[in-house]
């Protein structure tokens, strides 16, 4: 059995793209960066925390069959500052201006982990993001559009937000929320195998 540890409906979409059947179990860690961590570190440490958090929370029931959980982080990076979920319009605002005609980092990292085996696999996909000039104009916009409001960056590449990006180098579907092309290859690592399962009648 294969857990999603993610309440993400865009996460919920992409790994429905490489696998058919699996659960959900969203995780509830604390996600504060600590003090001078660096933004890859952060990443793979939200990842992780957040399989183990899920692994604990099932195991606690012993009739829950053996399981899987995938979990994954994603983190925009400018000049090596997390820019995490706005809590209000300004800080929607001072994030997309600092965003605003310039290149950033968008850190995915996806942690799959096996807890009867005792199996844990961790990857970071780095992609870069480059951003045309924004006015303030279109900042206050975007924000009655609410599509800002729950993520990171203030910025969503797969609506609305599409109308700032230039170009991105890297994974498209990695800024989206899931790597998936590192996901799958995670997956078979642990015998699951996407075009396998979604090819079976």
């Amino acid at each position: 059995m294969l857990i999603l540890a993610s309440a993400s409906p865009r996460r919920k979409e992409l790994l429905g793209q490489l696998v058919r059947e699996f659960d959900i179990c969203p995780a509830d860690i604390d996600e504060t960066p600590y003090q001078g961590e660096d933004a890859s570190a952060y990443v793979k440490r939200m990842a992780h925390e957040k399989a183990l958090a899920v692994a604990d929370k099932l195991s606690q029931d012993k009739t829950t069959p053996s399981f899987i959980v995938l979990a994954s982080d994603t983190s925009v990076v400018v000049d090596g500052v997390i820019l995490g979920k706005p809590a209000d319009f300004e800080e929607s605002k001072a994030m997309l201006r600092l965003l605003s005609g310039r290149d950033h980092q968008v850190m995915t990292s996806v942690c799959l982990y096996d807890a009867k085996r005792e199996h844990l696999q961790l990857t970071n996909v780095v992609s870069d993001v480059s951003f045309r000039a924004i006015s303030d104009v279109e900042i206050a916009q975007y924000w009655r559009s609410g599509e800002p409001q729950d993520k990171a960056g203030s910025y969503a590449i797969q609506g609305l937000g599409a109308v700032f990006v230039r170009a991105v180098s890297g994974s498209y579907s990695a800024v989206v929320g899931l790597p998936l092309y590192e996901t799958s290859q995670l997956l078979a690592l642990f015998g699951i195998h996407s075009l396998e399962e979604m090819s079976h009648e």
